[in-house]
Order: C-alpha cells, then sequence, then structure tokens
C-alpha cells in the first residue's frame, strides 16, 4: 500500500509524527477528567407543590390535575409521574432524552410561572428540581459527640462547611441531622385572653420590626448620601421588647405576654454513626472535575480542621469517593498491566524481536485513541477504561498480522525493505476491512438510546477509537519499524516450531477429514449450535447486575404514622445487630429520612417518621461473596422482626428503578384500585422468590380534623382562616420571618405555645381564637377534634390514577423467570372494566435500555454486507464469512452458564461485539483463499494452504485478544466481567470451530475470483 511505503520511505516524518501523538496521549491521560461513573443527564424535573392543609384529592383536583394538563401539551414529553399527599404534590416530569435539559429546563420554568395564576394564590410554594449526575455527594464526613451541646456541634458543622464551600471542585456542601437554630417565642395564651389582647396585634407587630424599609438617598452639596433605616432586629433582647399592644396608656411588651429564646426547631432527621450520636456534612463535585485531584485538595482541608476541634468532638471521613474511584481505577490499572504482559506473553511465537515491534503498536494506539476520547468528552471512568482495556486484546491483531506476514516474506529470501512493502501490500487491504468490520459491529453500542445507552458509551467508543489508532498504527510505524528491527531467522524459535507443528500436525488432518466430508461437518456444527440455543433459558436475563462495592442500604419501615422515637428504636436494634459483626466499618444511621445521596441512582428518601435507613460499609478488602453473605445473614435474621419491616437490599447498576418486579394498576376508583392493589400484593407473596413485597395504599392515613361549626363560629364573628392560623400557632408554629444577629447569624422568629420539643393532643387545649371584635374565644365552642381517615397518597402516571405494587427478587432465583410467572398469574386476573395493568421495573428498563436497537442493530448489518461485499464483491463470500458467527455464539452462552452470569444489559453488548472480532478473523482466511485461487491454485489446494498458513497470525491474535480480557473476566465487577466472558467464551469456540467449518463452507460454495 502507498501510504505504508510512504511511510517506511519516510522514516523520519513517520517517527516524529507518533512520538508527538505519544506526548499529546501521555498529556491528556494525566489532565482529562476522571470520576468513578460516566456522567449522564437525563431531561428529568421535579415540580414540588407545597400547599399546607390541603388534603390529596384537593390537590389533585385544585393543583395537579390543571398542571398535568399544561405540562401534557409540551413537545417531547416521555411521561409525567406525579405523587399527592396532605399538602404536597410532586410532579416529575421526563422528556424524551434526546433533548437538551438546559432548554427543557427553561421551558419548563416558563410554563409553570405562566400557569401560577390559574392555581389557587394560597399555596405556600412552588419549586421546580433540576436533576444532575454532579449532585452525587463525593465526601460525607461525621463530627462525632455524645455529650456535645447541640449549638457546639452546630458551630463546628458550620465552620467546616464554609472551609469546604470555599474549595472551587466541590459544591452544595449541606449539614445533616442538625435542625435549624431559631428563636422561639410561647405565647401565654390565657394572660393574653385575660388582658384581650388579638393575637393578630402580637404578630402584627413583630412582622413590622422585622420590615427594612430603605430610607432612600439624599443631596448634601455635591454628594449623594444613602439614608440608612433603623432596619431590622440585631438580638434576642430587642425581640423581647417589642410593644405588641397598648392599653389604657400602658405599652404591653413582648416579654410581658410571653418567653422568647433561642433554641432549636423540632427535629426531623436523627443521624449516627457506628451508633455515636453525630452530624454529616456532605459535598458533591462540580462537573468536569477529577476526583483524584479534588481528593488532593480537601484531604489537607479535613486534617487542619481536625486539630480545631475539641476533644468531645471527633470527625470522621466515613464516605469518600475518591478512595474507591482511585481503587477501582487503579485494580483496572493493574488489569491493564497484566492483560499488557499476557499479551507479550502470546506473541512469543513471533520472536523477540517481532513481539517488541508489535508490543510497540500498543502504546501508541492507546495514546491516540485517549486523545479521541477526550476530543468526544468522555472522561477517564470504568467503563471507558474497560473499554481500553478490551482495545488492548483486539489492537495488536493488526500488528501481529502484518509482522507475521512480512515475516513470512522474509522467510521466503526477500529483503527486509521488499519484505516489509509487499507484505504490507498484500494484507493491507485485509486489515482495513478488518478494522472496518470491527467498528461497525461496536457501532450499534455507540447509538443505544436512552440512559443506558449514555451511560456506557464511552466503552465502545474507546474501542472503535483504539482499534482504529491500531490499522493506523499498523499500516505506517509497524512497517516503519520492520524494516529496521526484523532479522532473517536463521532457524526459528520454539514457540513458532511447536505451533507449527500442531498446525501441520492435528489441524491439518482434522482438516482434510472435514473437507472430505463437508455436509456431515456442517450438520455437527448446526447441533452444537442449536443445542446451545436451549441454553439461553437455563442462564436467564437482566438488565443490570448488582454493584460490587462493599456497600449496602438496610431500610427500616415501621408501622405507618409510627413516632420517630419508636423508629428511632428499631433503628438501635439495626446498629447492635451490625456492630456484632467484624467486617462492618462504618454505618450512618438516618431515622426520619434517608441518607445523603452517595450512589448515582439512590435518591434521598424524603422526611418521613415511619422511616429510617442505613447506609453500610464493609472493609475495603471485603469481598463481594463476604457482601452477600452478610447481606443475606441479615435478611434472614430481620424478616420476622415484630412491629416492623426491615430490607437489606443491595446498591444495583443501571438506570434507577422502584424494584425489579412492579406491578402498575390503572384506573379511576382509588378504593377499586386499593382492593386490586392488595390482590396483587397477595398473588406477589404467594410468588416463589419474592422478597420485600410493597403496596403502597396496603393502609389509610389516620387524622385530626377540626370541625369547625360554622354557625356557631359566625355568630361568635369568627373567620375559618383565623381559626386555622390558630391550630398551626399551637401545632406547628407560625413562621414570621427572620433576623440577623450581630454576628450575621440568620434566625427564624416562630410564635407558638408552651411544648416540648413534639406538638402533642394537650398542645390543642386552652386555645383561644379572636373575634372581630378582640375578644377571644375558647376553642372549644366553636370546633372539636375528630378521628378519620384518608389515602396515604394518590399516584398518577400519565395524568392516570395509578397504584405500583413492587418486590425485590431473592437470592437464587432469575429475574425475569419470576418476572414471567408474575405476568403469567396478572394476564389470568379478572380486572373490572376500565381498570389495566402495565409492568414496571425491569420489564420497563429493558424497554428503554434496548428500544430503537432494533433500528440501528439493522443498519448496522447492511453496513457490514457492504463492507465485506466491497472486499470480496460476491454474496458467495458473504455468507462464508458470516458463517463464523453462530460459531461465537457456542462459546459465549457455555461460558456464561459456566461462570453464573446471566444474559445481561452488558453481555448482550459482548455478543453483538464478538460478531466483529469473529469476521475479522475470518476475513483474513478468505481473502488469502482468494488470493491463492488468482495465483492458480485449486480450490482444495488453496483451502488447504491458506488454513495453515493464515492459522498461526488467527491463532495469535484470538490468544492475545483472549490474555488482554482475562483480567476482566476475572473481576469481581459484575458490570463488565460478563462482557469479556462472552468474548473469551466466543473466541475460543469460533477459533476452534470456525477453523474447520469456514474452510468446509467455502468448499461448498466457492466464489468466482
Amino acid at each position: 500500500m502507498k501510504i505504508s511505503e510512504y511511510a517506511v520511505k519516510n522514516y523520519q516524518f513517520t517517527l516524529i509524527m507518533f512520538l508527538m501523538a505519544a506526548a499529546v496521549g501521555i498529556t491528556t491521560l494525566l489532565t482529562m477528567p476522571r470520576g468513578e461513573d460516566p456522567e449522564t443527564e437525563a431531561p428529568q424535573f421535579s415540580v414540588v407543590v407545597v400547599y399546607p392543609g390541603t388534603s390529596p384529592k384537593d390537590m389533585e383536583e385544585l393543583v395537579v390535575d390543571p398542571m398535568e394538563e399544561r405540562i401534557h401539551e409540551l413537545d417531547d414529553i416521555k411521561k409525567i409521574k406525579t405523587t399527592i399527599k396532605d399538602g404536597l404534590a410532586v410532579v416529575n416530569v421526563l422528556y424524551k432524552y434526546e433533548t437538551d435539559p438546559d432548554d427543557k429546563y427553561q421551558e419548563m420554568v416558563r410554563e409553570i410561572g405562566s400557569l401560577r395564576q390559574e392555581l389557587p394564590r394560597d399555596i405556600y410554594s412552588i419549586d421546580i428540581m433540576k436533576f444532575q449526575p454532579s449532585d452525587v455527594n463525593v465526601l460525607q464526613v461525621a463530627l462525632v459527640s455524645d455529650n456535645a451541646s447541640r449549638s457546639r456541634l452546630k458551630e463546628y458543622a458550620e465552620n467546616l462547611q464554609d472551609e469546604l464551600e470555599r474549595l472551587s471542585p466541590l459544591k452544595n456542601v449541606e449539614i445533616h441531622g442538625l435542625p435549624e437554630q431559631i428563636v422561639r417565642v410561647d405565647l401565654r395564651l390565657e394572660k393574653i385572653a385575660q388582658m384581650h389582647i388579638p393575637l393578630e396585634a402580637i404578630t402584627g407587630s413583630l412582622q413590622s420590626e422585622m420590615a427594612n424599609i430603605p430610607g432612600g438617598s439624599v443631596v448634601a452639596g455635591s454628594k449623594s448620601l444613602n439614608i440608612k433605616t433603623s432596619g431590622n432586629y440585631t438580638s434576642l433582647e430587642e425581640i423581647k421588647n417589642t410593644i405588641v399592644y397598648t392599653a389604657n396608656g400602658h405599652n404591653i411588651l413582648l416579654r410581658d405576654v410571653a418567653d422568647a429564646y433561642l433554641t432549636f426547631e423540632e427535629s426531623n432527621h436523627t443521624t449516627r454513626l457506628n451508633g455515636h450520636r453525630s452530624v454529616f456534612v456532605v459535598a458533591a463535585q462540580k462537573a468536569g472535575f477529577n476526583i483524584s485531584s479534588t481528593k488532593e485538595i480537601y484531604t489537607p482541608v479535613l486534617e487542619e480542621f481536625a486539630k480545631t476541634l475539641p476533644g468531645n468532638i471527633a470527625m470522621v471521613k466515613n464516605f469518600d469517593q475518591a478512595d474507591n474511584v482511585n481503587k477501582r481505577l487503579s485494580g483496572l490499572g493493574m488489569d491493564f498491566l497484566i492483560a499488557i504482559l499476557l499479551v507479550s506473553i502470546t506473541l512469543l511465537p513471533l520472536g523477540w524481536r517481532a513481539a517488541i515491534v508489535v508490543m510497540i503498536s500498543i502504546p501508541l494506539s492507546l495514546a491516540i485513541g485517549l486523545v479521541m476520547l477526550n476530543l468526544f468528552g468522555i472522561s477517564l471512568n470504568q467503563l471507558s477504561i474497560v473499554g481500553l482495556v478490551v482495545a488492548l486484546g483486539l489492537l495488536v491483531d493488526d500488528s501481529i498480522v502484518v509482522v507475521e506476514n512480512i515475516e513470512r516474506w522474509m522467510r521466503e529470501g526477500h529483503s527486509r525493505l521488499e519484505a516489509t512493502i509487499k507484505g504490507t501490500s498484500q494484507i493491507g487491504l485485509a486489515v482495513m476491512g478488518c478494522t472496518a468490520t470491527l467498528i461497525i459491529a461496536f457501532l450499534p453500542l455507540v447509538f443505544l438510546p436512552e440512559a443506558s445507552g449514555d451511560f456506557i458509551r464511552g466503552l465502545p467508543l474507546a474501542v472503535i477509537f483504539g482499534v482504529f489508532a491500531s490499522m493506523i498504527v499498523s499500516l505506517t510505524v509497524i512497517p516503519f519499524l520492520s524494516s529496521r528491527l526484523l532479522k532473517n531467522h536463521s532457524g526459528e524459535n520454539i514457540f513458532l516450531k511447536v505451533l507449527q507443528r500442531l498446525i501441520s500436525g492435528s489441524y491439518a488432518r482434522l482438516l482434510d477429514k472435514a473437507l472430505k466430508h463437508p455436509i456431515a461437518t456442517l450438520i455437527i456444527a448446526g447441533v452444537i449450535f442449536f443445542g446451545s440455543l436451549q441454553l439461553f433459558p437455563v442462564i436467564g436475563f437482566s438488565i443490570f447486575p448488582s454493584s460490587e462495592k462493599p456497600q449496602f442500604l438496610i431500610n427500616t419501615i415501621t408501622p405507618l404514622q409510627t413516632s420517630l422515637e419508636q423508629t428511632d428504636s428499631v433503628a438501635s436494634y439495626v446498629e447492635a445487630t451490625l456492630d456484632t459483626i467484624p467486617e462492618v466499618k462504618y454505618f450512618a444511621t438516618n431515622v426520619g429520612r434517608g441518607n445523603p445521596r452517595v450512589y448515582y441512582n439512590v435518591i434521598q428518601e424524603n422526611e418521613r417518621t415511619d422511616f429510617s435507613q442505613t447506609f453500610v460499609q464493609l472493609d475495603e478488602h471485603a469481598s463481594v461473596d463476604t457482601k452477600m453473605a452478610i447481606i443475606n445473614s441479615l435478611r434472614e435474621k430481620f424478616k420476622d422482626y415484630p412491629g416492623a419491616k426491615i430490607e437489606v437490599k443491595n446498591f444495583e447498576q443501571g438506570p434507577p428503578v422502584l424494584a425489579p418486579v412492579e406491578v402498575r394498576l390503572f384506573g379511576d376508583n382509588l378504593d377499586t384500585l386499593r382492593a386490586l392493589a392488595g390482590r396483587v400484593e397477595a398473588m406477589l407473596k404467594q410468588t416463589s422468590g419474592t422478597i420485600y413485597v410493597n403496596n403502597p395504599v396496603s393502609n389509610l392515613m389516620s387524622n385530626i380534623r377540626v370541625d369547625i361549626n360554622q354557625e356557631k363560629s359566625r355568630m361568635a364573628g369568627i373567620n375559618t382562616v383565623d381559626i386555622d392560623r390558630t391550630v398551626r400557632l399551637a401545632v406547628a408554629g407560625l413562621n414570621l420571618g427572620n433576623f440577623s444577629d450581630s454576628d450575621g447569624e440568620d434566625y427564624d422568629i416562630v410564635v407558638t405555645t408552651p411544648k416540648q420539643e413534639r406538638a402533642t393532643l394537650a398542645s390543642l387545649d386552652n386555645l383561644f381564637v379572636n373575634n372581630r371584635n378582640g375578644a377571644a374565644i375558647p376553642l372549644a365552642q366553636i370546633a372539636e377534634l375528630k378521628l378519620e381517615t384518608s389515602p396515604i397518597s394518590i399516584d398518577h402516571y400519565d395524568k392516570i390514577r395509578m397504584v405500583a405494587v413492587s418486590s425485590f427478587v431473592e437470592k437464587g432465583y432469575l429475574n425475569d423467570r419470576v418476572i414471567t410467572e408474575v405476568v403469567d398469574k396478572m394476564n389470568h386476573m379478572n380486572l373490572p372494566a376500565g381498570y389495566s395493568y402495565r409492568m414496571g421495573g425491569d420489564v420497563e428498563a429493558s424497554q428503554e435500555s434496548f428500544g430503537g436497537l432494533g433500528t440501528i442493530i439493522i443498519v448496522t448489518v447492511f453496513l457490514f454486507v457492504a463492507v465485506l461485499l466491497l472486499m470480496f464483491k460476491t454474496f458467495k463470500s458473504l455468507l462464508i464469512v458470516l458463517s463464523v458467527i453462530p460459531l461465537g455464539i457456542v462459546g459465549a452462552v457455555i461460558g456464561l452458564l459456566v461462570t453464573g452470569n446471566t444474559l445481561s444489559f452488558v453481555a448482550i453488548i459482548g455478543l453483538i461485539a464478538l460478531a466483529g472480532v469473529e469476521v475479522k478473523n475470518s476475513i483474513l482466511l478468505v481473502d488469502f483463499t482468494n488470493q491463492l485461487r488468482q495465483q492458480g491454485k485449486s480450490v482444495d489446494d488453496a483451502i488447504r494452504e491458506a488454513g495453515e498458513v493464515r492459522f498461526l497470525p488467527i491463532v495469535l491474535t484470538s490468544l492475545t485478544a483472549i490474555g488482554g480480557l482475562m483480567p476482566i473476566a476475572l473481576s469481581v465487577n459484575p458490570l463488565i466481567s460478563p462482557l469479556a466472558v462472552v468474548l473469551i467464551g466466543g473466541l475460543i469456540s469460533s477459533t476452534l470451530l470456525s477453523r474447520i467449518v469456514t474452510p468446509v463452507v467455502y468448499k461448498l460454495i466457492p466464489p468466482r475470483i
């Protein structure tokens, strides 16, 4: 080829260009962003509406229905999921994945803003939240103390927060587990009633004193001066001395009718680390930063801060994502070095000079591949590194083929330069065709739709760029180096002799027999192939595997509306159990809320008194088997705990799903939906393999309604809103505003009645409501308290009422088999007219992950065929080359079965890629057979000679690919190991079987030359 000849004859230019590529590659490696997982950003938003005192049904009618109607009219809407609770509605809006998140966020803000005037005016707030992958916390630090005061913990937590906020790579530095400090004003209601002071007078006086009205500016001579007014409060004493009323010429101060003091608001989130009282400080990393570099920035800050802590407060860094990333990347780096070593061993039959020439192609190809990855915005993460390791086993293929062919020409007596030019020219077109087919095989993975495709994209791009770079290197640098380093062999090395003896011995004899009985050979191959297809149901199907990280979650769910204190007691039992397990390093307990977000597809649970979550981290050296043994042991121990449901859950890979098994019921009537959900719940519990069955509408919520006697309240001259405000003042308190003290600390001023931290029924005793004349009327005279039930929540899916009943799958059962059984039972369940069901969970995830893949595969297949036809010009040659694909599936399926892996999303990716790898070897064989026939040899002679001559480079390329993939196959990461298992199994079976089958097919349908 001319490019090879040019590279050899102008070696100085070739050398400089590739030294430049190597230098740029090293620089890119050191500077490109790196993280644990790829960053994916879906156009997904949550509209959160807070409307206190509104029942779910009223919220649905007044707020949710008009909001969903408006949102549904927008372009590119994929789905709308809504959860409605007392006083709260969360509308989750998901656009089509290919749309721009920033543009759609602006659109959502505009639409909700224009709708605001049509909604009830007394809605407290409407917020639009945007989900970003960089919102996952990379750092969680606990300030631990069993005896430090809340104020002391708050002081040091805020100091640490300030220190971390100054670091440019960090964002969203937050404090968890510490309620806000407030100024609480406890009104003495009986005294206020005796003095006939209206409550509005007290609250109005406090609010007016907090008003900060600018005075404007005045001109004094040649200058303009701003006028400063008195402004807001600056101290607690000023608040106490506020004049709240004037009677009989006397000013009544707040201190005369109320007690004002600094305290903390009601605690709804209790946090502990390893059972000890603590406060969590968390931080996320901004997009585009290198987490290893970020760690180098915040580590000295944490070390210096720890020195400032008093003796009774300890700082513990219980979660640091940088440690996980560095460990994983270093592990992959070690896999990379092992792969290089294994590849180098497989090159020994070429001789040490040829092996060196081939090995030089590795760093050059990877350097060019890294530069191209960086140009396409791909970071260095676990998937892109795996792609590079996969490419490692493939990128030496081109160089092996070229070097082996050059050496063969030299053994035939040609000079180094002549052998280099002729050998490269002979094999060059086949190398380009092989690379093209391999790239086309990985193309479907680049264009996989939705978040799954975006998540995995770095892997196929790394392979494609690496293989493309290797083709350039093999046709330029390798010929140049071969013309300088290779020598004529006086005698072949021992490794080559052994391989050639095997080829001429066993392979040649076996090929002869197969060529004599071609039909029988194809029948045997067909039986093997169809037999392997029967193994697919045995290995089962899944989407994404569980995480291999030594961490998991324990969710504690107590009966509906259980108090925080009772939930805390169950959480303490979980802590005591974990404390007895030696492998457990940290367990962070969060009572009343979920743990801060530390995993990309797990969102923090909102505040609820009947929920607790414990984030468990094992010793970093704990194996996956050890973790699973601990999880199963805990599940067994917790399954019969009385009065609570304790769920032990592993982290899962892939897009977030509620649970693997999810049945969604659709209909209009809430009571009918609740009855159907009960039937589905019972069915799931009776299905083998299900665990943690969840029915969100199994219970109704109990509430206390203040039943106002409208006739009495009108006669007393009292408005309903005055009653509601008084009840809120007694129970939750009225937030009148905030002020800053002299130190710059902000405090909310909350007016309420004397009580403990949490309100009880006693808080509603002796309440007085002022009428229009200011007279205090006892609440008991105009209203009574009644118990009533209401739905916990109402869910919508695309504007239709929906209930989702879900379950997880027990160890030892395959997800798809459990789901198949559930679908079969649901199909036989008689649903009333107007009611239907749809599967969510893994079923929906697989539809989204593989949706649109059919079109991409069709295009890829036609491109595949087009390239092969362009090379061989005949359909017969095409069929001969493609005949190898079924033979690779045999080894892939057996590999999955032996290693215990299912046919997962990643395994399917491996099968698609395997086709390109197999075809690459067949192209070499068929191309050389055609060349020999063009030289005048018969079909049988050409087949035999091509089989023996090309067997060596094919075996070597297969061995190098297997050697490069072996460390990944043996790794504990279940996300990537199935990919390597499929490729290795497929390569072994296709290398062994196709070297017989391909020549036989060639003999049966020899193409026209």
